[in-house]
């Protein structure tokens, strides 16, 4: 059973950084594209960052400039610096990786559990 683990997240002060880890474990064959994506409270779930497996990132308006998605491939892992942080950035985080699945022979969509990261003024 493949699983997503997400890590980094925390309290930080309007301004600060931190580093989102996300690492997929189990019986992995390929890995199609990777994100992050954060629901605020109250709010649905959005998209933050993906990158494919080529390394091809794209970013929601909100975090252009601020945001560095990365992975590495060997590792099974995805990235996600988040730089000049603002108060309304404060949501769970969760990772998300497209998987290939034998039995289907196709790549699904997994989700990790999430990180909070709370941004205070």
């Amino acid at each position: 059973q493949v699983q997503l683990a997400e890590s980094g997240g925390g309290l930080v002060q309007a301004g600060g950084s931190l580093r989102l880890s996300c690492v997929a474990s189990g019986t992995i064959y390929s890995i199609n594209d990777m994100g992050w994506y954060r629901q605020a409270p109250g709010k649905q779930r959005e998209l933050v960052a993906r990158i494919t497996n080529g390394g091809k990132a794209n970013y929601a308006d909100s975090v252009e400039g601020r945001f560095t998605i990365s992975r590495d491939n060997a590792k099974n892992t995805v990235f996600l610096g988040v730089n000049s942080l603002k108060p309304e950035d404060t949501a769970v985080y969760y990772c998300k990786a497209d998987i290939f699945d034998i039995d289907s022979a196709r790549y699904l969509g997994v989700w990790g559990q999430g990180t909070l990261v709370t941004v205070s003024s």
